[in-house]
């Protein structure tokens, strides 16, 4: 498992918060997020259907540099895409993970082999919050919302530590 207990956060240890009138707005949010992330970031999407996870991580993908589309992995629960130029920092890949078909289980999340990942590549995970923040000592938490009967999203998002058994 990766060891990233060192490094600092490389966004805002604060709570943020943003509304997200169009789905152009979420990918902005995705593209600003991801000049803070490097390889061993995990970041965990939580949110329910509709809420914009894919789209974030459709901007996430766009400001790594990392080529090809990005659609959400439910069929297939992990998808890589290889790093591509990157203006603000080293090409890493992306790993796209859709953990909602994994219901909770540690053994399928285990198969995934995701720790391995987070060495060298930037994973979003999808449906993942409960069960995949173990996988390293922080984790990028973001939190989607939806307005009833409105396309107008909401996004909170903060760095978030795990200690040692918890």
């Amino acid at each position: 498992m990766a060891d990233h207990s060192e490094r600092q956060p490389t966004a805002s240890a604060q709570r943020c918060e943003r509304e997200l009138p169009t789905v152009a707005d979420t990918e902005a949010l995705g593209r600003e997020l991801a000049r803070g992330l490097r390889a061993g970031d995990l970041v965990v999407l939580d949110g329910p259907l509709g809420a914009g996870k894919t789209a974030l991580t459709r901007g996430i993908a766009a400001g790594l540099g990392v080529g090809g589309r990005v659609s959400s992995p439910t069929f297939v629960i992990a998808r890589r895409h290889p790093a591509g130029p990157r203006a603000d920092g080293p090409p890493v890949p992306l790993v796209h993970v859709d953990a909602y078909r994994l219901g909770g289980s540690l053994d399928e999340l285990d198969a995934l082999d995701l720790d391995t990942e987070l060495d060298d590549a930037v994973v979003v995970v999808e449906w993942g919050s409960g069960v995949v923040e173990r996988l390293t000592g922080r984790h990028l938490l973001v939190r989607m919302a939806r307005e009833p009967e409105s396309e107008v999203r909401t996004a909170t998002w903060e760095w978030v530590a795990i200690g040692p058994g918890e």
